[in-house]
C-alpha cells in the first residue's frame, strides 16, 4: 500500500503527537504512583516517535525488535544519532518488557522519572531528525 506525500506527512505528524501524548500519560501516571504503567507509556513514547521516523524513510514493520534494529543499523551505527540515544531506547524497551511481563518487578519513582527525562530527550532528538527535510 502506497500513501501519497500529504498522507504520509499527516501520519508522521500524528505519530509524533502520539509520542508526546504517551509522555503526558507517563507524567500523569507517575503523579498517581502508577510506576509500572508509566514505564509502559514511556517506552511507547519512544516507539511512536521511531515509527514516525521509520515512516519518513519508508520502513514498515509492526515488530518492535525490527524497528529498533532498523534504527540502530541506520542511525546509531553510522553515527547519524549519538549512541546514547540507542542506549536510552534499549533501556526503555528492557524496562517496559520487565514491567509488562516480569514477576515481582517494581521501580522506584526516581528510576521512572530518570527514564522519563531520558525519553523526553530521545523524543526531541528523533523529532528533530524527522523534521529535517520533511
Amino acid at each position: 500500500m502506497n500513501i501519497d506525500k500529504t498522507d504520509k506527512q499527516a501520519l508522521i505528524k500524528y505519530r509524533i503527537e502520539m509520542s508526546k501524548e504517551a509522555i503526558n500519560d507517563a507524567e500523569y501516571l507517575i503523579q498517581g504512583e502508577k510506576l509500572k504503567a508509566s514505564v509502559n507509556r514511556i517506552y511507547y513514547a519512544s516507539f511512536y516517535i521511531l515509527s514516525a521516523l521509520a515512516l519518513k524513510y519508508d520502513f514498515k514493520t509492526s515488530k518492535h525488535h525490527q524497528l529498533i534494529g532498523w534504527f540502530n543499523k541506520n542511525f546509531i551505527k553510522p553515527n547519524l544519532v549519538d549512541k546514547k540515544y540507542g542506549d536510552i531506547l534499549k533501556e526503555t524497551f528492557d524496562s517496559r518488557t520487565d514491567s509488562d511481563y516480569g514477576d515481582f518487578i517494581s521501580f522506584s519513582k526516581e528510576e521512572v522519572i530518570a527514564l522519563l527525562n531520558d525519553t523526553k530527550d530521545f523524543v526531541l532528538k528523533i523529532e528533530s531528525q524527522i523534521l529535517t527535510d520533511l
